[in-house]
């Protein structure tokens, strides 16, 4: 079977709106260690290896935003989609506790191989779709609950942005009004230098927005469904809002 390392959905869907995910799965490509990093099934299961729920909520909300969808096909584990290729973490070898086997010796070379194989593929295509005209990128995660060690995230979904926040910040204002728990830059900053806003929006100055969704909210079909059908006319509203 071929691998492919991304999925791209209804390319010819006429709204602004690219819906992106970056860490959609947590495919191992049969050319990586034989499709297994010697990870147990419950830690490929994690959040360490792909953004639990995020690729369906991804689908729902591309349908009802008539908007296309470009997703990675390869585990974070493998190579890290959301980083910079000069980032130290694109590789990694230790997350949240559990040590990645398949990487421990991952060298330079295989390194590139990686590279080459997953990451620039899914680069290349995510730069074709964004330059279609009056592109907006809206770029789905979900964040774990709780990572080992640390104490719980309160927040229900968070609002990732850099200097440009012409539309994240309607959108955080509104999503409080729909009486959510927002994280404004949480769990995270939204200023990653090389990442996929980075190189795909703040750089060729499109607008954007990254939502995190906190995972145990979609982890299941009528969850995904539910938070779409929740965040779509919002997103609407926030883009209208914004003037862009």
């Amino acid at each position: 079977m071929t691998y492919t390392p991304f999925y791209r959905l209804g390319e010819t869907r006429p709204a602004r709106w690219l819906i992106t995910c970056d860490h959609a799965t947590n495919t191992v490509p049969p050319q990586i260690n034989g499709g297994d990093l010697g990870l147990p099934r419950e830690d490929m299961e994690r959040h360490i290896a792909y953004d639990v729920g995020a690729y369906d909520l991804a689908q729902h909300l591309g349908q009802l935003l008539d908007g296309p969808v470009i997703a990675s096909n390869f585990s974070r584990l493998v190579i890290d989609p959301n980083r910079g290729e000069d980032d130290p973490t694109l590789l990694m070898k230790l997350y949240d506790g559990s040590v990645i086997p398949a990487n421990r010796h991952a060298d330079t070379t295989e390194r590139e191989r990686r590279l080459d194989l997953c990451y620039r593929p899914y680069h290349d295509e995510l730069a074709r779709m964004a330059a279609l005209p009056h592109a907006v990128i809206l770029s789905v995660h979900s964040f774990t609950r709780q990572l080992r060690g640390r104490p719980p995230r309160p927040w229900e979904v968070g609002v990732l942005y850099a200097d440009d926040d012409r539309l994240a910040r309607p959108l955080i204002d509104l999503l409080a009004e729909d009486g959510l728990c927002v994280g404004d830059n949480e769990p995270y900053s939204g200023h990653l230098p090389g990442d996929a806003i980075d190189k795909h929006a703040i750089g060729p100055g499109r607008p954007n927005v990254l939502i995190e969704l906190r995972n145990d909210l979609i982890a299941d079909h009528a969850g995904q469904r539910a938070w779409a059908e929740r965040l779509a006319p919002i997103l609407t509203r926030a883009l209208d809002r914004s003037g862009l």
